[in-house]
């Protein structure tokens, strides 16, 4: 099997770190075997959110969001990713182990990912107002698809359950509000003033999006009291449309599988020419991402609050060089 150049390999890469994460934290680390053609993903726990996230949930999330993107590129570059997840038990950081080898046709749905392939660089985050269409009952079955054929469920809830859904989110705003502690990650992960210019990571003050005056949509302000230059407000959507991302179980593999199912759904949801927005923030502490599941309708844990409209989309929010996340033996 001959070796993988080089520049083929920082393109991979580039392509997978392109995947949202929490805070755009970018929790990943890639370690290139060459003689093996094996690229292995590795949590950064450096990068993890000490409060919000304890149990390294949304970071497998994030890491899965990023292998997918690493499945589409390598379809894109005529490779055939064979994926192990958590390869080595005896290791907590080793996520995934992806074999890059040359396509024979025989892959499943390699076609398909490599149609996504456009979609890696346009998606982006958006925090801004969306109008009052809905989304098309064809795009909505197109995205349950997404993310059934990654092992998970795409739920669009009904009208109560949006209002229950708005409710906790506004529960744990309310929580933050009484814990002087609760905006440590946060804090640690925004960008304002010259750092949003020069940042590789977090979010900067530029992607924030306004503040609201007005609407519901379930969104976490990351300027929190702090002062942004030329921000505004404006009012948002009063009804938005709201999708919930669950898994049936609720275990690191189930995590990063529903990563993959999240950048496929959001890959998915660029193609069809809506933006998108994402939150955790119910979802943050147990008894309240509890109450998030539909109990009707709904099946196993849900991992990921979607917002989804027709708006604009976000800015790209900047990323670490392929040199700083990849180790190459």
């Amino acid at each position: 099997m001959p070796e993988l150049d080089l520049k083929t390999l920082t393109a991979l890469v580039a392509d997978a770190t392109a995947a949202p994460s929490m805070h755009n934290a970018q929790p990943w680390r890639f370690r290139f075997v060459t003689g093996e053609r094996l690229l292995l993903l590795r949590a950064d726990l450096s990068r993890a959110m000490r409060r919000t996230d304890p149990g390294n949930r949304a970071l497998h999330i994030g890491c899965g969001a990023a292998l997918f993107n690493l499945r589409v590129a390598a379809a894109h570059a005529g490779l055939s990713p064979r994926i192990r997840l958590l390869p080595d038990a005896d290791d907590p950081v080793s996520l995934a182990a992806v074999q890059l080898a040359d396509a024979d046709g025989s892959g499943p749905g390699e076609d398909d990912l490599v149609r996504l392939y456009p979609e890696i660089r346009r998606r982006h985050t958006s925090r801004h107002p969306f109008d009052g269409r809905d989304v098309p009952e064809d795009v909505r079955d197109t995205l349950r698809t997404a993310a059934a054929r990654e092992g998970a469920e795409l739920l669009f809830p009904g009208i109560w359950h949006v209002e229950t859904v708005l409710d906790l989110v506004r529960d744990a705003e309310s929580r933050d509000a009484l814990d002087a502690g609760s905006r440590e990650d946060l804090d640690r992960w925004t960008r304002l003033g010259p750092e949003a210019d020069i940042a590789t990571d977090g979010v900067p003050e530029y992607a924030f999006g306004p503040r609201r005056r007005d609407g519901r949509a379930p969104l976490r302000d990351f300027a929190g009291r702090r002062p942004v230059a030329d921000r505004g407000t404006t009012t948002f959507e009063s009804s938005p449309h709201l999708a919930l991302l669950s898994t049936r179980e609720d275990t690191p593999v189930d995590w990063l599988r529903g990563g993959q199912a999240l950048e496929r759904v959001l890959l998915e949801v660029t193609a069809a020419g809506l933006a998108g927005a994402l939150t955790s923030h119910p979802l943050e502490s147990g008894d309240l991402r509890a109450l998030a599941r539909d109990p009707v309708a709904g099946h196993g844990h849900v991992q990921m609050v979607l917002r989804l409209g027709y708006g604009p989309q976000g800015p790209a929010t900047p990323r670490r060089p392929v040199r700083d996340v990849l180790d190459v033996v």
